[in-house]
């Protein structure tokens, strides 16, 4: 194995990331987080074929005592429900998992999020450790710790805290993804840059040709850099209490969006997890303008990275404003039923604010 970087996550559950190619067939590696004999390998139809037999064999190798279980969900953030959470739950009690056992999610976020909320509620929480292989996942939602399904109502509103034993972002992994997963990661990428980096946005603008033609070695900055970023706003607030709800900026909007359409962006038109959050982006950075809280002038920049990259910044037509509305009004960080928004002051400078007028959000909609 070539050589890996570490990120290390602290707070009262801490754990380390680990970043670099040859990770997957690292069977010792991966072995070390598993405590008892059971393991419940999770994964999606897509990932499964490619990687998950090389991960079956290396843990075998490691330890041949193993008895591991295979949960295979059809791929797409469709399949992110609570009926698909109960058959990983079945899977559990069908492999005989204790309370040592240890769920590996093997895949993009839609896989990290399920079996890590399995993994949060058999037996009152077993152990976790999250594979992720789409570059979405490893910047964002295999780190944390937040885990959820969606229901009709809204996106991720049944879930759970549960931090990982460990993370493995196989950089070789990447090789694989469609050019539209890497683009829809490189919009968390972006999103650290703008909430609290501005340096790192600048490398954004400038490593654009390098990170659009996968260089492993400006992939495995970026990748390091975000995580860096989300490991320490995780380990100073695990729950989202306070500023790890900065992470969230343009997620409202962009939940929104993917709850109207009814999820998707897997080999349809709806737009998937990270360009809706592209254009959620925007949104906010343009309510924050409007609002006089930032220049227009970095709303531009914005969008122009984000366009530059192949994103979209723009509304998808159909979606009514008042009903993107009513869905914001259901996002877990409202709080007395008035908008709470992550908006900006510029680059580099997200914050919370409080009791968003409705009037004003609604005209950015209709923009």
């Amino acid at each position: 194995m070539n050589h890996a970087r570490t990120v290390d996550v602290g707070g009262e559950i801490p754990y380390t990331i680990t970043i670099g190619p040859g990770l997957l067939g690292d069977g010792a590696a991966l072995a070390r987080h598993v405590r008892g004999r059971h393991l419940l390998l999770v994964s999606d139809s897509l990932v499964a074929p490619l990687y998950a037999g090389t991960v079956r064999e290396a843990l075998h190798a490691a330890r041949p005592d193993l008895a591991i279980g295979t949960f295979i969900l059809p791929a797409g953030e469709e399949s992110k429900t609570l009926a698909h959470f109960g058959h990983a739950i079945e899977a559990l009690a069908t492999l005989g998992a204790t309370r040592d056992a240890c769920v590996v999610a093997l895949g993009g976020g839609v896989v990290g999020d399920l079996a890590g909320f399995a993994a949060a509620c058999w037996m009152r929480g077993v152990d976790c450790v999250q594979v992720p292989t789409t570059l979405l996942s490893m910047v964002d939602s295999s780190v944390g710790g937040k885990t959820a399904v969606d229901i009709p109502q809204g996106k991720n509103l049944v879930g759970a805290f549960h931090p990982p034993r460990a993370v493995f972002a196989d950089t070789a992994a990447l090789a694989t993804l469609p050019p539209r997963e890497l683009r829809a990661g490189l919009a968390e990428v972006i999103k650290y840059g703008a909430i609290r980096d501005a340096r790192f946005f600048q490398w954004l603008e400038q490593e654009r040709a390098a990170l659009l033609a996968m260089d492993s070695e400006a992939l495995a900055l970026a990748i390091a850099a975000s995580c860096e970023h989300k490991a320490e706003i995780v380990a100073r607030d695990p729950l989202e209490k306070g500023e790890r709800a900065l992470l969230n900026f343009g997620h409202t909007f962009g939940h929104a969006i993917e709850t109207e359409q009814g999820y998707g962006g897997l080999g349809n038109d709806n737009l998937n997890h990270g360009e809706a959050v592209a254009v959620g982006m925007v949104l906010a950075a343009r309510l924050s303008a409007e609002l006089g809280l930032a220049p227009a002038a970095d709303t531009d920049r914005l969008e122009a990275l984000l366009a530059g990259y192949g994103l979209p910044v723009r509304m998808p037509a159909g979606l009514a404003p008042e009903a993107l509305l009513a869905r914001m009004r259901l996002d877990k960080k409202n709080l007395a039923g008035r908008l709470r928004l992550v908006l900006w002051r510029g680059l580099g400078q997200a914050e919370v604010v409080p009791d968003v007028d409705e009037s004003r959000v609604l005209a950015v909609l209709s923009g």
